[in-house]
């Protein structure tokens, strides 16, 4: 039998199994040559929530997300993230009102527009508004609890 995790309202086909409780999250890690100062940058600029999962190692919440797989290309990372936002331009313009260095360049690609930003600790982070269409998140639906036969009117 196969899995696949369900994104939307879908009906499995014959021997199928639809596994959409079984993956409930993702954990992104970017490494840095300044974590402190691209903690920062993600609690105190873009006012991300984070939680301190100990000794000041910040896990931040993120917006709902998405995974894509891209075939391989020689000389590129294995992984990226990329920030995701309704308008680039303004997003950008807030940005370098708070003193952050975004890189002159925009690319304009069918799937987005793309700017990259420069985080404290001197990495680069993708951020574009998306053309392409995005996958709807489903919610779990509220569990409903019997009460146990003894507790029961």
């Amino acid at each position: 039998m196969t899995c696949r995790l369900q994104a939307r309202a879908i009906t499995p086909a014959h021997g199928e199994i639809i596994c959409g409780d079984m993956i409930n999250g993702a954990h992104a890690i970017i490494f840095s040559s300044d974590a402190e100062a691209d903690r920062s940058f993600f609690k105190n600029v873009l006012g991300f929530d984070s939680v301190d999962a100990g000794d000041g190692w910040l896990i931040f919440a993120l917006p709902p997300s998405e995974l894509a797989v891209h075939p391989a290309e020689a000389g590129k990372p294995g992984q990226e993230i990329y920030l995701m936002c309704e308008d680039v331009d303004r997003t950008v313009r807030d940005l370098e009102s708070r003193g952050i260095i975004i890189e002159r360049q925009f690319y304009d690609e069918p799937w987005g527009r793309l700017a990259f930003v420069r985080l404290p600790g001197g990495g680069r982070l993708g951020m574009y508004q998306p053309r392409h269409t995005r996958p709807v998140h489903r919610t779990k639906p509220a569990v409903r609890r019997r009460r146990p036969q003894a507790e029961r009117p």
